[in-house]
């Protein structure tokens, strides 16, 4: 009964995760925009310079701003190290936290220079991934259709061995709880579900890439949390 409260979420609740989406996507919006410098500066350094930027919209605690630059965007959960980010490269930055209780997470890539032809088309495949997993998130619909819906995009363009993770994970006062985006999890969703769709594709020693959004199915359908620019853009920065 406790799991099933906390999965459905009311509006309280839904408004509190939206304020926590627009504070993290005012961050994505200043990565997109080059205000944060990337260019010949530390993965650690620009994971702490988010985290900060993540403090200053509003949040009270960060709990995680992964940066990741080429090929160390190829594992999904990689900690932001001494990799100095160059030039002409992919850099994943995957960050969130807790403001007034509820959590963000958001993924966005961006690129260093003129996007590489296999970045690009791979990219594509992803934005189309991630769209078709947030509209199977309705009501009704088995929490595994998400991962379903997500996986078969990439799977039919050749990548499907590169995905190697769920496609979702649930959300609220925590960043990872129930309901989960994976096959076998055939709970239905419900109105009020929040979880997050992030398909990525990794190709070993050379680039991932990955775009999330945060999602709280409705009666009238899926409502992202995220409005920030989902496409792949270049930072000069």
């Amino acid at each position: 009964m406790w799991c099933a409260l906390r999965m459905s979420k009311d509006a309280s609740e839904i408004a509190a995760l939206r304020a926590a989406g627009a504070a993290a996507d005012r961050v994505a919006a200043q990565l997109h925009a080059g205000k944060i410098p990337l260019i010949g500066r530390t993965e650690a350094a620009v994971s702490a310079d988010i985290s900060s930027r993540l403090i200053a919209e509003g949040h009270d605690v960060v709990n995680f701003a992964i940066v990741a630059a080429g090929e160390n965007a190829a594992s999904p959960h990689h900690h932001a190290g001494a990799r100095v980010i160059r030039a002409n490269e992919i850099v994943l930055c995957d960050f969130g936290g807790t403001m007034n209780g509820y959590c963000s997470d958001i993924t966005r890539c961006v690129f260093t220079g003129a996007i590489a032809n296999d970045v690009a088309d791979a990219y594509a495949v992803l934005f189309e991934s991630q769209a078709a997993g947030v509209a199977a998130g309705v009501v009704g619909n088995a929490c595994e259709d998400v991962d379903r819906a997500s996986r078969a995009v990439i799977e039919k363009a050749g990548y499907g061995e590169h995905f190697v993770h769920r496609t979702g994970h649930g959300i609220g006062m925590e960043a990872h709880e129930d309901p989960y985006m994976v096959s076998g999890n055939t709970l239905p969703i419900a109105a009020g579900h929040a979880f997050s769709v992030e398909p990525g594709i990794y190709i070993p020693g050379k680039w991932g890439m990955r775009l999330e959004d945060i999602v709280v199915a409705t009666v009238n359908g899926p409502e992202s949390m995220n409005a920030a620019n989902h496409n792949l853009i270049v930072v000069e920065a």
